[in-house]
Formats: C-alpha cells, sequence, structure tokens
C-alpha cells in the first residue's frame, strides 16, 4: 500500500509511553509538561491488535520507543507478543540506556531483535548539564549489557554545534569498543521546548568534514534498495557510520515511517501537526476491516513532506510556543511522539 507520493506502509515507530527518566536539551528540557492521562495509554493487547492490523497492511518492520520506553512496565511482555507475529521481520528499541543492563537479558529471550542506544557525550559534567542527571555511568553499563547479549548494536548521537561537536571522533572511538555503528543526528527543529536554533545545527558536511580531519578521506557507502534514514559512510579502515540529515538534507521522498503514540494518535510524520485517533474506535469496538479501512485511508492519502517544507522556511522556521500549543496538546513534542 502506496501513499501519495509512491511511499510503501512499511516501518511503523511505536511509542509505549511519554516518560522519560532523563531531561535531554533537545527534547524534553522545560519543567512542566502536559502528561498524556494514564487512562488514555494503549494497553499492550491494544498494542498488539492494532499491530495486527498495520502488519496486514504492509507493515513489516517495527522500533519500540518513548518517552524512555524501559520505563514500561514488563515491557518484555509486549516483545514477546510483537516478536511472535508472522509478517515482522525486524523488531528493535531505541532507549537512553539507563535502565538498560537490568531489562537487557529479558528482552532478547522475549524477541528483540536490534537495540540502539542514544548517547550524546562521553564526558560525565556535559551529559549532566545535557540530561540533568548524572547516569552516564549507568548508560554505560547497559551498553556493554547490550554489547554481551547483541554482540552488535547502534549509537544515536545528537550533535549540537558548541554543545558536544568536538567528540566525534571520541564517539566513533567509543563505538568501537562495543561494536556499535555510530549514527551521528543533526540537531531537529521538533516540538518547541528545545529553543532550537538554525546557528546550533552542525550539519552532515561539518560532521564528515571533522571525521575526515581525523581519519583521511571518507566514503559513501552505496546502499541504493535502502529506505534507512541514515546515509552511512565509511573510514579508511572500513568501519562504518551513519548521519541522519534530517535537518539539511531531508529524505521524505523515500520516507516509509510513522508513528504511533502512547495514547494512539497515528503521525504519518515527524513534523505532523495533527494525527489520527485509533485508540477511540478501537475503544469503541470498531471492527478490524474499519480500523483496517481509518488506516488505509490515513495512508492513502498521505503526501507529508514535513523536514522539506520546514528546509523551505529557512530563517523563518518558528518554535511552537511552549506556553501555548504545547501545553495544549502535548503530542506536539519529541518525548511524546517517538521521535
Amino acid at each position: 500500500m502506496r501513499d501519495l507520493l509512491g511511499r510503501p506502509l512499511r516501518n511503523l515507530r511505536l511509542s509505549v509511553t511519554d516518560r522519560c527518566n532523563l531531561r535531554c536539551e533537545y527534547c524534553m528540557p522545560e519543567d512542566d509538561y502536559v502528561w498524556l492521562p494514564r487512562e488514555d495509554v494503549l494497553h499492550f493487547e491494544e498494542i498488539s491488535a492494532l499491530v495486527d492490523l498495520f502488519v496486514a497492511l504492509g507493515i513489516d518492520k517495527i522500533r519500540l520507543t518513548g518517552g524512555e520506553p524501559l520505563l514500561r512496565r514488563d515491557l518484555a511482555s509486549l516483545v514477546a507478543m510483537i516478536a511472535g507475529k508472522r509478517g515482522i521481520h525486524d523488531l528493535a528499541l531505541t532507549t537512553n540506556g539507563v535502565l538498560l543492563e537490568d531489562q537487557i537479558d529479558s528482552l532478547k529471550a522475549a524477541g528483540l531483535g536490534r537495540i540502539t542506544v542514544s548517547l550524546d557525550t562521553l564526558d560525565r559534567a556535559r551529559f549532566q548539564t545535557l540530561t540533568r542527571f548524572d547516569r552516564l555511568d549507568a548508560v554505560r553499563a547497559g551498553i556493554r549489557a547490550a554489547h554481551r547479549v547483541f554482540g552488535h548494536m547502534k549509537i544515536d548521537t545528537v550533535v549540537i554545534r558548541g554543545v558536544n561537536d568536538d567528540e566525534v571522533v571520541p564517539i566513533i572511538e567509543y563505538g568501537r569498543t562495543v561494536n556499535a555503528e555510530v549514527r551521528f543526528i543533526e540537531y531537529m527543529d521538533v516540538g518547541g521546548a528545545s529553543r532550537w536554533s538554525g546557528a546550533r545545527v552542525f550539519s552532515r558536511r561539518d560532521i564528515v568534514d571533522a571525521l575526515a580531519r581525523h581519519y583521511g578521506p571518507i566514503a559513501a557507502v552505496d546502499e541504493p534498495a535502502s529506505s534507512a534514514p541514515a546515509e552511512r559512510f565509511a573510514l579508511p579502515d572500513g568501519t562504518t557510520f551513519g548521519i541522519i540529515a534530517s535537518t539539511t538534507e531531508p529524505f521524505c521522498r523515500t520516507c516509509d515511517r510513522s508513528r504511533l503514540t502512547a495514547d494512539g494518535m497515528w503521525y504519518l510524520c515527524l513534523y505532523a501537526t495533527r494525527g489520527i485517533d485509533l485508540r477511540g474506535p478501537v475503544r469503541r469496538g470498531a471492527t478490524v476491516e474499519e480500523l483496517k479501512t481509518i488506516i488505509a485511508a490515513g495512508w492513502r492519502g498521505r503526501a507529508d513532506r514535513g523536514a522539506e517544507e520546514r528546509l523551505a522556511l529557512g530563517d523563518r522556521r518558528a518554535f511552537v510556543p511552549v506556553q501555548d500549543l504545547l501545553r495544549k496538546d502535548p503530542h506536539l513534542e519529541m518525548h511524546t511522539r517517538g521521535g
């Protein structure tokens, strides 16, 4: 099933909670939030039923996100529900790693296929400034545990000019020690609490140039069939890394991703300001066919190119006022819609 630009419905990012145990500067730096009402959060059985519908319509890749997904009690049970479904070819999870050491074995046993850990700095003081918590040791312990259990993983690093752009080489080197492929992510203007500024974007070109100054010539990895958000590169010794450049070089035309929030709002684009309510029909007792019709109609009518449209605004990009729209609709923030 394809949208108006010919993009297939294949990849679902599934948020299981909007809560988080860190307060990262680029995601949720404000002290006050309108949290999703707990009674609105989907039960595991509801999530599982919706996954069945998405799989029937073409989804074969699912990534569990948050907030911080490991805060959702008994997450391994949901992993087992999803991993056992025919048609799911890739089940992954993105975490900040704080709680990972204690849960990694149960997640693997439940059928989790891949894991990505977010880590933006190796410096303790900087970590505490960025996240408001002194939990770097816990994150690194979680990464070591993931290395032990999975052997390979990805590390996601949001690079912000003047904050951690001096760490691109150290993070590559750290990734080598735990057999992790690093994916550098440009600072994105999603939501409003982050006070995003274009001057703070450390671009794809900046990242490549910084690494080339240290390692020498860097080659792009040719992956013509890939719809992954990261463009991959190789260092002279063959070490690979990725860059997600959705701020300066959007990949909207090949994006096959959609996002289901913890309370059942389905967003067709990370930058979308409106979603499609799936929780309401589920709890009203809508039939399987009725729900499929809602999802199919939503995707077939999709023309979203949010990152391209934001780029075209240039200096006119404006953050969403925190005291106004964000508190009226918490879905507009990154921590709610699963990044």
